[in-house]
Order: C-alpha cells, then structure tokens, then sequence
C-alpha cells in the first residue's frame, strides 16, 4: 500500500471515529432537558459541520493527482490540526454538560 493510500485510510478512519463520536452524542441530546437541548443542538451543528468539512476535502485529497498531492498533503495537516482541536473543544463543551 502506498502511502497516499495510508494516509487516506487514517484520514477516513479518524472520520470514522468523528461519526461514531456525534451519533453517540446525538441520542445524548435527544436525552437532554428542554434548556440544555438548545445547547446540544449548537455544539453538534458546530461538530457536523466540522465533520463535513473534513469529508470534503477527504473526497478532494482521493481524486487529487500525485503531482498535486504533496501541495494537497501540507494544507490539509495544518486543516486537521484546527479541526482536530476545534473537534476537541466542542465535544469537552458538549460533554461536560452530562
């Protein structure tokens, strides 16, 4: 396996662990009492959309040509790493409210 196809299967796997982690907290909310439910819904609009910003540069990265794909590689790091730690802040928001 190369390693454009490695880090394509890391980057779909912690995508992976993104859905699991929102549907998790989904039925959470669903759970809440009317006035935290308002808060829920915030924080896992802000995770979803997170999570589908990530998605589509995912779908970017796989048709990207391997000319391209260092360029791709770089820009994409330093967008994991904001959307990794703004994933982060979220969910402690959203979970310290259990």
């Amino acid at each position: 396996m190369s390693s454009r196809d490695d880090y394509l299967d890391d980057f779909k796997a912690k995508l992976d662990e993104w859905n699991a982690e929102i549907d998790k907290l989904e039925s959470n909310a669903r759970q809440a009492q009317a006035d935290a439910k308002v808060q829920y819904d915030k924080q896992l609009e802000a995770l979803r959309e997170m999570r589908d910003d990530a998605q589509a540069k995912f779908s970017e990265m796989q048709n990207t040509t391997a000319e391209a794909w260092d360029v791709m590689v770089q820009g994409t790091e330093k967008a994991w790493q904001a959307w990794s730690s703004a994933f982060e802040n979220a969910h402690a928001k959203f979970t310290s409210k259990d």
